[in-house]
């Protein structure tokens, strides 16, 4: 008890401080419920009233009935006693009757509110992750804001309304309770309060130490979801298996929850004891009051309908102090959980549009410019990009290659502004792309990453998400799965460019690696852009596929700007010209020719990979 009392001292001392946060945060809350579903907000608000007023209608007739029963024994007209008895009774089931049906439509209006707060916080969430940057990926303490944020984003907003709805209704209840209790004794009213006090210190206490439990451990509770999500996922069940390496993730994941449990145990099992004495104080204040309205009537100061009534007031008071105060200290704990969800929503965008965009070059002229690019991934000591010079020609095909952790993808995610560069700068036709609308920007490229998407949606939807500004073009599918080499694998999809690709849903039909692939190039050959990436293009096609596919890409290319990312040297043999990146620098350039005759790294790798073919 010396313990909780302590804790009390030191949130008092924070309360002025905590006030002002709760004030901004509620709001915000309120203001995201309200957007969400005003119709349905004004009808939860206009149910308040009569919630509050009926359960002590419903003692007043209680009271009625009482003394009407105790008169009818001493009354020598008993017809007109049972008359009188029979028509409270009957407002008591019509009070009653009230009762449920506001209850009901408080449900239902609850219910649906709650449906649509959850999706709207949702699609909050949503629009957030799309359009914070990628570097926000790079760091951990991004994904335990997130995880926290998912956590409570499905229900904290509406709770908290529910809980200032609540806290309105126990106002209302306590404000008509009280004035009752008044007249049967002040000292009763007083006594109610002042036993309420310990149980609202033990929540405000406990939901601290719950938050703060739930902060401190989120790492935790995230590499235990993410040993669910090997244990489950596709990506991860054939090594799983092959390997036998699920005892050893579910064993991991069995110590974790368990400990989690345990502390989350230890915290409910110790909140419980303090709960016991509070409650023990407040059974203690209302069963005395019973004791002195006893006394009060057996001196004849009240009937026994007040008796009833003014005990049914008491239970009530106890009962409505209690709601009342679990809605204070219930918003207190909302409060620390909702800025979790505003911890992720007030992220901010590293890469934003500039105050006066300018237009992206349409048709580009000059062509695109590197100059003196630097680069280190956020959190990274290591430069990934020194001091990298690149100028590409509208219409040229330059080929980027070198090992892996070259820097070859980075510089691509830099001119997509994935990324902005520490150094230098990435202009079109002289303009810096800072200058630019992103939107517009990446609207003029279409690029196939090595680790391309694969969308469990139809074939043709898959397509089209390469242009998806535009509605579905079915003609624009059926050319770019002719040029991408899809169309072949139409001739096994019993729904055509209807059947749903994946395994995630009923009907679903996978693909190979190679078939995968080809879908992501028809992605990028749909979109009408003057920039064309390609990143690995080919790694999981075999050797004729791989010709025809850069046969059609140099085709396709014409008039447009493209770069192409390979390990294999046979397939960049077609670029004007090919960069050797080496350790974040270009170690030579040069057509494939010119590369030979040097006979440095570049033809070293080429006769390497070139005495396997012979």
């Amino acid at each position: 008890m010396r313990a909780i009392i302590l804790e009390a001292l030191h949130i008092s001392k924070r309360l002025p401080h905590v006030r002002r946060e709760d004030l901004k945060d509620l709001w915000r809350a309120a203001l995201l419920v309200w957007k969400s579903a005003p119709g349905w907000a004004v009808a939860s608000i206009a149910l308040v009233i009569p919630q509050g007023v009926l359960p002590l209608a419903s003692l007043y007739v209680m009271k009625l009935i009482v003394d009407c029963v105790a008169t009818g024994y001493s009354s020598a007209d008993s017809e007109a006693v049972t008359g009188q008895l029979l028509m409270f009774v009957a407002l008591a089931i019509l009070v009653e009757l009230l009762s449920i049906l506001i209850q009901s439509a408080a449900n239902i209006a609850s219910e649906f509110q709650s449906t649509l707060v959850s999706d709207h916080t949702q699609d909050i969430l949503h629009a957030k992750s799309v359009a914070i940057d990628l570097e926000y990926y790079e760091s951990p303490k991004y994904y335990d804001t997130l995880h926290r944020a998912q956590q409570e984003a499905a229900y904290r907003p509406i709770h908290i309304v529910r809980s200032l709805t609540q806290l309105a209704q126990n106002a209302i209840s306590m404000a008509s309770t009280v004035a009752l209790l008044f007249l049967a004794s002040w000292a009763i009213v007083v006594a109610l309060l002042m036993a309420s006090i310990p149980g609202i210190l033990v929540q405000m206490i406990y939901s601290g130490k719950l938050y703060r439990w739930q902060v401190s451990r989120t790492e935790k509770d995230r590499k235990s979801w993410y040993l669910h999500w090997l244990l489950t996922d596709k990506s991860f069940a054939k090594e799983i298996r092959l390997f036998d390496l699920g005892s050893i993730f579910r064993d991991r994941y069995t110590a974790l929850r368990e400990q989690l449990r345990k502390e989350k145990l230890d915290l409910s099992v110790s909140k419980s004891k303090a709960n016991l004495a509070a409650q023990a104080i407040e059974s203690m204040a209302v069963f005395g009051s019973l004791a002195f309205l006893a006394m009060e009537g057996m001196k004849g100061n009240i009937t026994i309908g007040d008796i009833t009534m003014y005990f049914g007031a008491l239970v009530q008071g106890k009962a409505v102090i209690g709601s009342l105060l679990s809605s204070l200290t219930g918003l207190y704990e909302d409060r620390l959980f909702i800025t979790n969800l505003y911890d992720f929503l007030d992220l901010e965008p590293n890469i934003k549009d500039p105050l006066k965009p300018v237009k992206v070059p349409r048709p580009i002229e000059k062509g695109i410019t590197f100059e003196g690019i630097s680069f280190s991934y956020p959190g990274s000591s290591s430069v990934t990009l020194n001091d990298i010079s690149v100028k590409i020609k509208p219409g040229q095909v330059i080929a980027l290659v070198g090992g892996n952790g070259s820097g070859k993808t980075t510089l691509i995610k830099l001119l997509c502004r994935l990324y902005d560069p520490q150094k230098g700068r990435i202009a079109i036709d002289g303009v810096d792309l800072k200058d630019m609308r992103v939107s517009d920007l990446r609207r003029e490229i279409s690029v196939v990453f090595q680790d391309y998407a694969q969308y469990n949606l139809s074939l043709a939807e898959n397509i089209w998400l390469g242009s998806a500004a535009g509605p579905l073009d079915m003609g624009k599918v059926a050319k770019a799965a002719r040029d991408s080499g899809v169309d072949r694998i139409l001739k096994r999809l019993e729904t055509g460019y209807e059947t749903t690709l994946g395994k995630w849903f009923d009907k679903g039909t996978d693909l190979s690696i190679g078939e995968w692939q080809k879908v992501a190039l028809a992605r990028a050959f749909i979109r009408d852009s003057q920039i064309i990436i390609m990143d690995e293009p080919t790694s999981s096609l075999d050797p004729k596929a791989e010709a025809e596919v850069f046969a059609k890409f140099r085709e396709l290319a014409k008039g447009k700007t493209a770069i192409v990312i390979g390990h294999r040297l046979s397939t960049v043999r077609m670029a004007d010209c090919i960069y050797l990146l080496n350790d974040g620098h270009i170690a030579e350039k040069g057509t494939h020719e010119e590369l030979m005759a040097l006979k440095g790294e570049y033809a070293q790798l080429f006769e390497i990979q070139a005495v396997n073919y012979r």
